[in-house]
């Protein structure tokens, strides 16, 4: 019985674990992409490109700051468009920018 119960813990832990990370694959590949018209995009000023940015209304904004150098952004270094926990997971421009930006240090 001493095997059998081993067994089933190693399968459950196998099962959770492969539970937990195939859901957040698919995710990601499924993931939609942030439009600027977003009502949360809206409210933190969110830009596809940076250099669009209203530094009238955000001027805490800086030369040089976009989503892939912001510490929230999970993309890979470079690509394109990464997802990001502000949005929910959905997909913003890597050369994007919004007021929720953290400099990676």
């Amino acid at each position: 019985m001493h095997l059998t119960r081993r067994h089933f813990i190693i399968v459950a832990a196998a099962s959770v674990a492969s539970a937990g990370t195939l859901p957040s694959l698919s995710y990601a590949a499924a993931a939609p992409v942030l439009a600027e018209d977003d009502p949360t995009a809206r409210s933190l000023g969110y830009k596809t490109d940076a250099g669009q940015v209203d530094r009238g209304r955000f001027p805490r904004y800086l030369s040089g700051e976009t989503c892939a150098n912001c510490q929230l952004y999970q993309g890979k270094p470079g690509a394109g468009m990464g997802p990001c926990p502000i949005y929910g997971g959905k997909l913003v421009d890597a050369k994007g920018w919004c007021n929720a930006y953290v400099k990676k240090s």
